[in-house]
């Protein structure tokens, strides 16, 4: 049996400085002053017989501390220090303890030192000086030791894991319309249109049709030609997107490397051409011979039509010029045993007239909304070249299929008040691409990469790429796939 008003009275003896009386054999030491002071002791190395227990100060001892379990326990005594009793003192007390015996026992040799686990109550019960030695009753009730808390640890912060030239050079248009701007209901929410509201993914390759269309100027940044090779690596990218293409003109053998690519990598991919005709009939007539030449030393039927020009008359050129134009190249491929391709011009929907539809076996215009005078928000501008395509569908077509020749957003620059980002480019060409699923028309979207190679043109011109010019892409082209 332990008993442990020995450690107590140490305790006491601690507190009035009196231990020093004692010969303790450097087992029980004293390592503070105050009653908070705690004791280590190792048990059976105290000499009891020369404790002067007269000196105690027994009304310092609080009996409501003593941990009654432990004093009937064999167990080994932990020792103590002044840490381990704030700690203990952090505990709630017993609701129930033993009251002190009225008489205070001699302690024994073998006795052990007491283990507290409770608060020292604040209230101090005295103990009469001890006249004669007895036991201390046996406890009643047991009261444990509280359990300790357990601490679960914080969760850990995940570390926060971008071609010889002809001169002038064919200038894919994304200018303005001249014509006034539609009238449509602005949208309650606007877009939100933050910069760093999206940062760009690394590349992943999307499944081929996410996009109907898209336009391609292979143009190397520094506006020389790229060869073949390139021409390859690019448009197996722009497969993975795409199963159509729109060019512009024959120069830098556009065509011919197009062809030579699709072939040779088996791409998924239909070719709309394009004769610059800007510069006049001799370049027309140029551009004519490439294009027939190009289309026969490879499969014809990778080109899927031919655009005589891109926005002629709004540059100046009289409708009846385009018109002339338009049925000189058809009679010269059917000459050429060509006559399957479907020939056409591609304007502004401001300037499309029905004149041109009619000698056209599609019906091509260009539109944009990036450029107009009024920004409510992405929706409202989608809704307003689909709006204008209708217009031209139910007005100018005479019953010919129309299609998006261009259409677009800049990821960079300015244009007027529609906000110009890499979000808002993504926001427009996901709701576009929707909104023309949804209407039934076929598109060219504007364009697979940016134009760095428009040297002197803004900034905004430059940037409606959804590759940069390097040829990454400039966001996860899986965003497509949404409608």
């Amino acid at each position: 049996m332990r008993v442990c008003i020995c450690s107590l009275a140490l305790a006491s003896l601690a507190s009035t400085q009196l231990v020093s009386a004692a010969p303790v054999a450097g087992s029980a030491k004293l390592i503070g002053r105050d009653d908070a002071a705690a004791i280590q002791y190792v048990p059976g190395s105290v000499d009891w017989d020369k404790v002067d227990w007269s000196q105690v100060n027994w009304s310092a001892v609080s009996w409501d501390a003593v941990n009654w379990q432990s004093v009937f326990s064999s167990e080994q005594p932990p020792i103590y220090t002044s840490e381990a009793l704030v700690s203990s003192a952090q505990s709630q007390p017993p609701s129930v303890a033993p009251a002190p015996p009225s008489v205070v026992p001699q302690p024994s040799k073998t006795a052990s030192a007491p283990v507290p686990t409770s608060v020292v109550p604040t209230s101090v019960v005295p103990v009469p000086t001890p006249t004669s030695v007895v036991l201390p009753p046996t406890p009643t009730l047991v009261v444990p030791a509280p359990a300790p808390t357990s601490v679960v640890p914080p969760p850990s912060t995940p570390t926060p894991t971008p071609t010889p030239t002809p001169s002038p050079k064919p200038q894919p248009s994304s200018s303005p319309n001249p014509s006034p701007e539609p009238v449509y209901t602005p949208e309650s929410t606007p877009e939100p249109v933050t910069s760093s509201a999206a940062a760009p993914e690394p590349e992943k390759p999307a499944s081929s049709g996410s996009l109907w269309g898209l336009t391609y100027s292979p143009y190397n940044t520094d506006g020389s030609c790229p060869d073949v090779g390139t021409v390859t690596s690019q448009l197996q990218k722009v497969a993975g997107v795409t199963s159509n293409i729109r060019l512009y003109s024959t120069d830098c053998s556009q065509l011919r490397n197009a062809l030579q690519a699709i072939s040779s990598s088996n791409l998924n991919l239909g070719i709309h051409a394009g004769l610059w005709i800007s510069d006049g009939e001799s370049r027309m007539q140029s551009d004519l011979d490439e294009f027939i030449a190009a289309t026969k030393q490879y499969d014809s039927s990778l080109v899927k039509g031919v655009s005589v020009g891109n926005e002629d008359l709004s540059k100046g050129m009289s409708e009846s010029t385009l018109i002339g134009y338009i049925n000189q190249v058809r009679a010269r491929l059917q000459s050429e045993g060509l006559g399957h391709i479907p020939v056409y011009a591609t304007e502004q929907d401001a300037h499309f007239t029905k004149a041109i539809a009619a000698v056209c076996d599609v019906v091509q215009v260009n539109i944009y909304s990036i450029f107009d005078s009024i920004f409510t928000s992405v929706d409202s501008s989608v809704k307003s070249v689909i709006q204008r395509a209708d217009n031209i569908k139910n007005n100018v077509a005479g019953g010919k299929p129309v299609r998006f020749g261009e259409t677009g957003w800049s990821s960079a620059g300015s244009t007027g008040p529609s906000p110009l980002s890499l979000a808002s480019e993504i926001a427009y060409v996901q709701k576009f691409k929707c909104a023309a699923a949804a209407a039934g028309y076929d598109y060219f979207y504007f364009e697979a990469k940016d134009a760095l190679w428009k040297k002197g043109q803004a900034l905004s011109e430059q940037s409606f790429g959804i590759f940069g010019s390097d040829f990454v892409q400039k966001f996860d082209f899986g965003l497509l796939n949404l409608c």
